[in-house]
């Protein structure tokens, strides 16, 4: 899935990414608004995981999504 068609689909893959990193906020998930550097950024700060493991899990995610 290319940047468009995640930012496209976004409002689909914010319970996903909710629900996988519970951290996030309902206000960060908008902000964040499917532009993946943000998200990752996000995730590092929340999360102390890389880019490279952000965009695998994202990835997985984006897979199981219609």
């Amino acid at each position: 899935m290319n940047k468009e068609q995640v930012e496209g689909k976004w409002s689909q893959l914010m319970g996903k990414v909710q629900a996988k990193w519970g951290k996030l906020t309902h206000d960060d998930v908008t902000v964040i608004a499917g532009r993946r550097e943000q998200l990752h950024g996000k995730l590092h700060e929340l999360y102390g995981i890389t880019k490279e493991e952000a965009e695998k899990e994202l990835a997985e995610m984006e897979k199981s999504s219609p």
